[in-house]
């Protein structure tokens, strides 16, 4: 695995002109930041040697290099998923990948299912914990130079970065909400017994990404800051039919807020 990525950020170094400081991971119907950067390089991820390929709508699949906030960037338009058949070890392999070309925080994005009741669809959720009911991408053999083996996850997101995005709201005035995320495997939207389940464990959100990417990034050392977009409620009273095509339409309504407030925590790191 370390020689597969190793030749993976050989490839890229040959099409960039700069190592990115910051990696972002843009989740389903959220592409619409990358309008804010301006792009030195893109690449699609079919072109990239080991790269996998992202099969879901509202998931581009280009690898963008360019600045934003000032800063040298790398997102992810588009992300992988482990319903989609991946190995775990594939899905982490891009945050592995920009680890090694040089990034020193991660921000993510993702759309959600709210089970707070106090959430609306549209709100902006800050990511403070997460449960993972997925697979954990760091079974298996482990490699040192990746970080422990037994990663310490009580700062999986980072405070700091935290601290400043809700300064930065405030200052927009955005109304952002806090909450735990709980990851599952998908690709089913969640029955109302489960979405009952997911509040009485501590759940605030609901999806199937982010999880597995920042427990690879926090074994390496990397500060995340994740920000979740609620789509839709699993909340009793609120539950309607759900379809991937609605869930693309809330997010990207809701983007322009994600998207101010990513440039300007960028600014700021």
């Amino acid at each position: 695995m370390l020689e597969t990525i190793k030749d993976t950020v050989s490839y890229i170094k040959t099409h960039i002109r700069n190592n990115p400081e910051v990696g972002i991971v843009l989740g389903t119907g959220l592409g619409g930041l990358i309008k804010e950067v301006q792009i030195e390089q893109s690449l699609n991820y079919n072109e990239i040697p080991n790269f996998p390929v992202s099969t879901v709508e509202g998931h581009s699949g280009k690898l963008i290099f360019g600045k934003l906030g000032g800063k040298n960037i790398v997102a992810m338009q588009g992300r992988f998923h482990f319903y989609e058949g991946y190995e775990m070890s594939k899905l982490i392999l891009p945050i592995r990948v920009m680890k090694y070309l040089g990034i020193k925080h991660l921000l993510l994005s993702n759309a959600s299912g709210g089970v707070n009741p106090d959430f609306e669809i549209g709100d902006l959720m800050v990511i403070t914990d997460h449960i993972c009911l997925v697979p954990n991408p760091l079974i298996g053999k482990h490699i040192p130079e990746f970080g422990p083996r037994f990663p310490d996850m009580s700062n999986a997101y980072d405070e700091n970065m935290i601290k400043k995005v809700k300064s930065i709201a405030s200052e927009l005035k955005i109304k952002v909400k806090e909450g735990v995320y709980t990851a599952t495997t998908g690709p089913c939207f969640e029955t109302p017994a489960e979405y009952k389940y997911f509040k009485i464990i501590g759940s605030d959100t609901v999806g199937m990404s982010t999880v597995p990417e920042v427990i690879a990034a926090r074994q390496m050392g990397i500060p995340c800051f994740a920000m979740s977009i609620i789509t839709d409620l699993g909340v009793p009273g609120k539950i309607v039919e759900v379809t991937h095509e609605e869930v693309q339409k809330v997010a990207a309504g809701a983007e322009s807020k994600m998207t101010q407030i990513f440039k300007k925590l960028i600014e700021r790191l």
